[in-house]
């Protein structure tokens, strides 16, 4: 995902705080960085609600957070 990278480091937090903040694999947040992996729904959801943005805005299609 285009920005989830950028907003975990705008917070200063790890790969592994951010899994453990949303009971998920750390392998899968760095995978989803990497864009080796899409995230479904739900995840998407999860993501956009720990950062307080959109989905459209973690995704890319927007500057509005």
């Amino acid at each position: 995902m285009f920005k989830l990278k950028e907003l975990r480091k705008e917070r200063k937090i790890s790969q592994l705080k951010l899994a453990m903040d949303l009971n998920m694999n750390q392998n899968s947040i760095s995978r989803y960085e990497n864009e080796e992996r899409q995230a479904d729904y739900a995840t998407l959801i999860k993501l956009a609600d720990y950062f307080d943005v959109s989905i459209d805005y973690l995704l890319g299609r927007t500057k509005n957070k």
